[in-house]
């Protein structure tokens, strides 16, 4: 089929052009987003596609399925940058790649926790300019450390799996419980018990209308004075400005994230040359004690491997079947606890 790759960077054409090998789709690569001002560029494909940041609302897929998208295949497992009812109403199908490399991505939460703890960023800069004082480099050990993870699906596992072996107390939030975690020694307890009790709080959970600033203000004055927060899941699920607020106050004590609400006009770029214009962003990055990746906890050789070869395997099965096991629909998210 005749697929329109949005957002492609170099190693998305190079994962994708290999797997493709084994499916001999025709793959058009674009750099830009798909949005509302660049739909008029992806009109006509079959396929689009599409990645976390690219914008799949009612008046995208309107104009896309009235030039012939029959199908939005997502190379990521999120998928609230697409408005699900209106692709149904248009009949356009999507599917996603749900679960590409849960390791990846617990990994990388557990080098956001050490680092922040350890200050080895900061010492890595030191050590270069000759500077061998250990003053404001003091951490803690994670053994016997409380942490709270929210959301138990396939990320927060492989977490809970790494977290187990360096002896912390896990606590976890879900609407659904993880047997495999319970296995592991986790605790689920109401999030008021998890803020309260947790050293680190980590986020694994989906962005959805139930978990959109879920921690908030609120959420952050029930949390421990000096309390690790991290997040590799969703930018939308913190509310920015009220991190910004807890970490001015020293309410927070370290604040880890791979991801930010309004990452879409920052992230996968290079803007060094450039004065970027979100406040918010620009005052996390003055505290000595946040540390910000753009959005690179997926980003390993095997994951990108797994996704170039489940989102090509969607669309084969799409074009063959005219159905996928990996379809998106409004009656799967409807069926499930939110």
């Amino acid at each position: 089929m005749k697929i329109a790759v949005c957002s492609a960077q170099s190693y998305d054409r190079e994962f994708l052009l290999a797997a493709n090998a084994s499916f001999n789709h025709e793959l058009v690569f674009f750099d830009v987003h798909l949005a509302e001002e660049s739909v008029q560029l992806f009109t006509g494909f079959p396929v689009v596609c599409a990645f976390v940041n690219d914008v799949l609302n009612d008046s995208v897929l309107k104009t896309m399925a009235g030039h012939g998208l029959r199908l939005v295949a997502l190379r990521c497992a999120g998928f609230n940058n697409v408005d699900i009812a209106a692709a149904a109403k248009y009949g356009i199908r999507v599917v996603r790649v749900p679960g590409y490399s849960p390791n990846s991505v617990a990994e990388h939460t557990l080098a956001l926790m050490l680092t922040l703890n350890r200050k080895t960023h900061r010492a890595f800069n030191r050590t270069r300019d000759g500077n061998f004082s250990l003053e404001g480099l003091m951490g803690f050990e994670l053994h016997g450390r409380t942490v709270g993870i929210i959301g138990t699906g396939r990320i927060g596992q492989a977490v809970a799996q790494i977290l187990a072996g360096f002896g912390c107390r896990l606590l976890a939030y879900d609407v659904s419980q993880n047997d495999q975690c319970k296995a592991l020694g986790v605790n689920y307890v109401e999030l008021a018990e998890l803020y309260r009790e947790s050293d680190i709080i980590t986020l694994h959970c989906p962005l959805n209308q139930q978990t959109h600033h879920l921690i908030d203000a609120i959420a952050l004055s029930q949390m421990k004075r000096g309390v690790m927060l991290i997040n590799t899941s969703r930018g939308g699920v913190v509310d920015a400005s009220a991190v910004v607020a807890a970490l001015k106050s020293g309410h927070i004590g370290h604040l880890g994230l791979d991801v930010y609400e309004q990452e879409g006009d920052l992230f996968f770029h290079d803007l060094s040359d450039q004065v970027i214009q979100d406040d918010v962003f620009q005052r996390l990055l003055t505290f000595p004690n946040v540390l910000i990746t753009g959005h690179q906890g997926f980003f390993t050789r095997e994951a990108m491997s797994n996704i170039a070869q489940t989102t090509l395997q969607n669309i084969s099965r799409f074009e063959e079947a005219g159905q996928c096991q990996n379809e998106v629909t409004v009656e799967l998210i409807n069926s499930k606890p939110q």
